[in-house]
């Protein structure tokens, strides 16, 4: 099963505490996250090829959060309300090195499942990487991931402005 697994790190380059792992879903994920200014519920929507994943649009409840990004690209607005800007030049990775806080509570989200990438309290840093792995663990998205906004992201690849 191709999952994007998750490799929890305590402070600093501290050794793995756990390592789990989401089904990757119709060849998407998204990495939800609440935005720090904005407090808006926002996601990164990646697609897979192989084991390389490329960042192809960020999607929120807030439109201010898109340019925060600052990134040129096309922006639109689906008839539900979400904001989508998709990269003019899209990002492509094998490994990504994030750091995690309870306050911007990253997630991964892939086919109605997520996957919280955040500590209880403090920062923790994660390494992402798409692997083989029969040991995929997910759990229904809970608030703020459950929003139809976030379950929409794999769309917003191929959304249209609304009317």
């Amino acid at each position: 099963m191709l999952t994007v697994a998750a490799a929890l790190c305590s402070g600093g380059s501290a050794g793995r505490l756990t390592v789990n792992g989401l089904p990757v879903v119709g060849g998407t994920f998204s990495i939800g996250y609440v935005h720090s200014i904005y407090r808006a519920p926002s996601a990164e929507v990646f697609t897979v090829e192989g084991r390389r994943f490329t960042m192809r649009a960020v999607v929120s409840t807030n439109e201010s959060v898109l340019e925060y990004y600052a990134l040129d690209g096309t922006r639109v607005r689906t008839p539900e309300g979400t904001w989508v800007l998709r990269l003019a030049v899209p990002a492509t990775y094998e490994e990504l090195s994030l750091l995690t806080t309870s306050i911007g509570r990253r997630t991964l989200i892939s086919g109605g499942r997520c996957l919280p990438l955040f500590p209880a309290d403090g920062a923790a840093r994660v390494r992402l990487a798409v692997e083989e792995r029969p040991d995929a663990r997910s759990g229904p998205c809970r608030p703020p991931y459950d929003l139809a906004a976030l379950r929409w992201a794999p769309k917003a690849l191929t959304a249209s402005p609304s009317s």
